[in-house]
């Protein structure tokens, strides 16, 4: 099972390259500018198990966004059969390489952003977003 959850978050992490490149500060904004998308936390769900081999889908949702951060919704499902198998949640930070400090989303990336977001404030909220994790009040030992 161990292989199967690190394909399930080397996955997102393709989709979050590949949704940075959609806007505009993917990897070639990376390569002419030394700036690109740090992640300051991450949070992974694993839902359903996936086999070896079975396709996926993942969709990308932006829960919010400013002139610096990224707070953005990834939801995978088996590709065929369409059941919910992870959900990974983020918070990034957009970063000059050279100096190691924030700095901000150039605009024309940030109104493209802004404008997703927009349209996703339509769609449902998963609830997998915002969830804290801890062990309660509960404890063993």
């Amino acid at each position: 099972m161990k292989r199967l959850k690190s394909r399930n978050v080397l996955a997102f992490d393709h989709a979050t390259y590949r949704f940075l490149d959609l806007v505009g500060i993917g990897q070639d904004y990376l390569r002419r500018t030394s700036a690109t998308m740090f992640i300051l936390e991450s949070h992974v769900t694993f839902q359903r198990e996936l086999v070896a081999g079975d396709p996926l889908r993942v969709a990308t949702q932006i829960m919010g966004v400013d002139r610096k951060r990224l707070h953005y919704f990834h939801t995978m499902y088996h590709g065929e059969q369409g059941y919910l198998v992870a959900t990974n949640e983020l918070m990034a930070i957009h970063v000059d390489t050279a100096s190691r400090r924030s700095r901000a989303i150039p605009e024309e990336a940030l109104i493209r952003l802004r404008d997703i977001e927009a349209r996703h404030r339509r769609l449902p909220r998963s609830a997998e977003v915002g969830r804290v994790i801890g062990l309660g009040a509960t404890r063993i030992g």
